[in-house]
């Protein structure tokens, strides 16, 4: 499309980017107009960077928003985007409200909790799901219009209470000893650290793909995993990562007023946000390098940790899948999507050793027994086709490095290898062993959960296994793997095949 004298509609919205080019913040400023505002209404984009003429055009058609013209005098460019397909008798707008491009702080710093909760005793056998559970449909359309500024805080935190209720309940009734709030507030298992923390904030991954070298094929890869690129939203780092309110101690607080069982909260870990966090072409604005970043990652982390273990979470789970695709996937010579699609990976003995590091700086000097480490092999999808494949041979020297009271680990699944190789985790941690597979459509049968729990009890010793799925029944909002029904089905299965072994 070729520039024009002048627009022939005015815009709803209007911000000037300045010199900004699309790496280098300019996709956050638009995401963070355009999302509040309805279909078909015009936003307008000021700029005077000569390498938005190209990258512009090609945001919108691979987001399916509309460029309807732009402008072009001297330096000073002006780019009218419609927020998806443009219609003109949706074109009559007010007169726009220019917005400066800046980047917002805020002070950082929580006060400690005045009273430290003691939270109830885990038992051996303890059943518990892995964090997330299936949302209901108003639920999830409660997250997107939260995150596009179209909910305010207050009324997304009643909704989310009442699908928190839900699926506490759910769980419950299905038997399970340690319960999770089924991760009801978040878009994601990860991203979702996006809403929490200060100078960072979630966009979707199809802002992303002009940013990699062939977005083209990549947007290919995404759709032959399975990966809705549209739909999945990927944080955005633009300035230095503070945390003036928590993470997730918000639902700890909530859970502990829905039952008297322990409760356990599950954090991405941090190799996983350094992944997924550090992007050279939009986080080098405030941090140098991934190694940078990382420090004031783990700083936040310990300090959620520390509130969430002082506000009686019985379990802390930090999630570290991502460690699966260093192993299986080398160095990038295979794509995998594990939330970390889009960042750097330097070959299995260098990342394995940064993630342990990143994972020890975390957990140091908190009590082992109370923090946990999840790892699996993608949960993205249903297709297990498409999911990583391997034992956990190349990992297990790491994961026995690593500061941690127990690992919960996807099992059932073929593609995750033998148990055996687990008794070369330390003796005096808990094992957590998958005995239903999340990604099929019915429960397990009795015995089969049976005869795994029998295996993990044989390997291990009956004090130290805990049991669960091999991973959460929803982690993705949009892409839920399996229905309430099954979710719960799963777990009940479970729960009474432990008590044979109990009693």
């Amino acid at each position: 499309m070729d520039p024009r004298e002048k627009h022939d509609f005015e815009p709803n919205v209007s911000f000037d980017g300045g010199d900004l080019d699309c790496g280098n913040g300019l996709l956050l400023l638009i995401r963070k107009h355009i999302d509040p505002m309805e279909k078909g209404q015009l936003l307008e984009i000021r700029s005077t960077e000569i390498s938005v003429d190209e990258d512009l055009p090609a945001w919108c058609r691979l987001t399916k928003n509309e460029l309807v013209s732009w402008t072009k005098a001297g330096k000073q460019r002006s780019f009218l985007v419609s927020k998806g397909a443009f219609s003109e008798k949706q074109a009559e707008a007010p007169k726009p409200a220019v917005v400066e491009a800046r980047v917002e702080t805020r002070p950082s710093g929580l006060k400690a909790r005045t009273e430290k909760v003691t939270p109830p005793p885990v038992p051996a056998l303890a059943v518990m799901g892995m964090g997330s559970w299936p949302r209901p449909r108003w639920m999830v359309d409660a997250i997107h219009a939260h995150v596009e500024g179209k909910l305010d805080e207050s009324a997304f935190q009643e909704t989310a209470n009442d699908a928190v209720r839900l699926a506490v309940a759910a769980q419950e009734k299905a038997g399970v000893d340690v319960i999770t709030d089924g991760e009801q507030r978040r878009d994601s298992y990860a991203s979702f650290v996006a809403t929490r923390l200060d100078n960072c904030q979630l966009i979707p991954l199809s802002d992303l793909l002009p940013l990699v070298d062939h977005p083209d094929e990549f947007e290919a890869e995404l759709r032959a995993l399975d990966v809705p690129a549209g739909d999945i939203r990927h944080p955005a780092v633009f300035g230095l990562l503070k945390r003036s309110r928590p993470i997730a101690g918000h639902e700890l607080d909530f859970a502990r007023t829905l039952t008297e069982r322990p409760v356990k909260v599950a954090l991405p870990g941090p190799y996983l946000l350094a992944r997924t966090m550090w992007m050279e072409c939009i986080s080098d604005q405030a941090y140098k390098s991934r190694e940078h970043i990382s420090g004031d990652i783990v700083r936040v982390l310990r300090e959620e940790i520390q509130d969430l273990l002082d506000g009686g979470a019985a379990v802390v789970q930090l999630d570290e899948p991502v460690l699966s695709e260093v192993v299986f996937s080398g160095i990038k010579n295979k794509r995998s999507f594990m939330c970390g699609a889009l960042s750097e990976s330097l070959g299995p003995e260098h990342e394995l050793a940064f993630a342990r590091d990143l994972v020890n700086a975390v957990t140091d000097g908190f009590p082992q027994e109370r923090i946990a480490l999840h790892v699996c092999r993608g949960n993205w999808t249903p297709d297990e086709s498409v999911a990583l494949a391997g034992s956990y041979a190349p990992l297990a020297g790491t994961l026995a490095q690593m500061k941690v009271g127990a690992y919960l680990l996807e099992m059932c699944t073929p593609r995750a290898g033998e148990m055996e190789i687990l008794r070369k985790l330390p003796e005096d941690a808990r094992i957590g062993v998958g005995v239903v597979n999340q990604k099929t459509q019915h429960a397990e049968a009795l015995e089969e959960v049976s005869a795994k729990i029998r295996q993990a009890i044989d390997l291990f010793g009956r004090e130290r296994v805990w049991l669960h799925p091999d991973c959460g029944f929803a982690t993705f909002a949009d892409n839920p793997i399996c229905s309430n029904h099954v979710s719960e089905a799963k777990l009940a299965v479970i729960a009474e095949a432990a008590r044979r072994f109990r009693n």
